[in-house]
């Protein structure tokens, strides 16, 4: 049974259908992962969209995934190119996953795709994201974009995105994450981000681990695809100036691949690129300072890798005493996150709106003696007893930050 249509569906009414006929990883966790590209290659030809009608940068990477797009995303779009970006997930709008030189999909474009497939494929059976990369696509092709910049969703090798043929592919770097779906070893999660490699396409990658590197060589060199590590490519030192921790390296993988593409870069250009990231791609939750005394920084790192340079970063600008707060999924292993915080920070954790959150009972059984239920409480209660010189750090899931009022 299908469907009847809306010919009077708004934006909101086609995201929340979007939604409910398409439940989303971000919503339902690991029962709306479906791995394979059959469905995706069907519903291209079915929708007529050409994915290699735009050159395009491929990103994969357990984390830097979405920083390292929006360096790509940005210096392009400061070299005056119409560039599409594709991310996910999204933090406070559904739009937020596909911009144009930063500005979100048009509501029209929204509720016109999804018309379109109530009209034409009322019983299509394909995951939310290989549906919203579809209208990425569609988006930027109807836009006559120059350049695309992808990110992939979970791995690579059968990620929705990997119908691409890009100009050169990006992995950043490969962690524990997503076990389930990925591979229990650094090795087997390495085989299936270099999935993305394609024959005769440059590759570089972010980091160079023992665990990983004949991975990425071997599959290279199966493809015939150049292979270059990010650390050991020549780039000049001006370029990084000002940026630290894995901003830097999240930079160079950029770097490195708009060099290889022949792009003529400048420290002016680039200067300019980061000043205005926000406003060319809505980059956000990543290292972001929301005030000054004190100091209140936002980051979405949510596993190990990613904490554990957080902390890296945020250790050498504290002065006073460290609070945190943390939210987390319930598929998520909370207490191996807990045990890197610092011993002498002040510890809350928080639940969030999302389905998918931990709850109260949760926290409690791993020893958390301060929960909120509320992201924008808990934030001004620690902001009450904090000094001038102390920092707030808020952390872990990006549905935490989703809930996070904007100031």
């Amino acid at each position: 049974m299908t469907e009847k249509l809306n010919k009077n569906q708004t934006y909101l009414e086609s995201v929340a259908w979007l939604f409910a006929k398409f439940p989303a990883y971000q919503q339902i966790g690991a029962s709306a992962y479906k791995p394979g590209l059959e469905r995706v290659f069907l519903l291209l030809e079915q929708l007529k969209i050409e994915p290699q009608q735009i050159p395009s940068i491929h990103i994969a990477g357990t984390n830097g995934k979405g920083s390292t797009a929006a360096y790509c995303a940005s210096i392009l779009t400061e070299k005056q190119y119409k560039v599409g970006l594709f991310t996910s997930p999204h933090i406070y709008d559904f739009s937020e996953r596909i911009r144009i030189n930063g500005q979100v999909i048009s509501s029209d474009f929204v509720v016109q795709f999804c018309r379109e497939i109530q009209i034409k494929l009322p019983e299509l059976d394909a995951s939310f994201f290989e549906l919203t990369f579809a209208m990425a696509l569609s988006y930027f092709q109807d836009q006559n974009c120059d350049f695309m910049v992808i990110e992939t969703g979970l791995g690579g090798r059968l990620d929705a995105t990997n119908v691409i043929v890009p100009r050169v592919s990006i992995i950043t770097n490969i962690s524990l994450d997503h076990q389930e779906f990925l591979g229990n070893t650094l090795g087997e999660i390495a085989f299936e981000k270099a999935g993305i490699i394609k024959t005769n396409v440059p590759v570089v990658i972010g980091e160079k681990s023992k665990d990983t590197v004949k991975v990425f060589e071997q599959y290279a060199q199966s493809l015939h695809a150049p292979i270059y590590f990010a650390e050991g490519f020549p780039i000049d030192p001006q370029f990084l100036t000002g940026v630290q921790g894995y901003a830097k390296q999240n930079l160079k993988n950029a770097l490195v691949s708009l060099t290889l593409l022949g792009e003529q870069l400048t420290p002016q250009l680039i200067s300019i690129s980061l000043q205005n990231l926000f406003k060319n791609t809505g980059h956000f939750g990543r290292l972001q300072l929301m005030q000054q005394q004190p100091k209140v920084l936002v980051d979405v790192s949510h596993n190990t890798a990613g904490i554990e340079a957080t902390l890296r970063i945020i250790e050498k600008e504290l002065v006073g005493k460290l609070y945190i707060i943390y939210g987390a999924s319930k598929d998520k292993n909370a207490a191996e996150i807990l045990a890197l915080f610092p011993k002498d920070a002040e510890i809350a954790a928080c639940t969030f709106q999302n389905l998918r959150s931990k709850t109260n009972e949760d926290w409690q059984s791993l020893g958390i003696e301060t929960i909120y239920d509320d992201i924008n409480v808990a934030k001004a209660s620690l902001l009450a007893k904090m000094n001038s010189n102390d920092l707030l750090w808020i952390t872990g899931s990006f549905f935490l930050i989703a809930d996070l009022e904007q100031e």
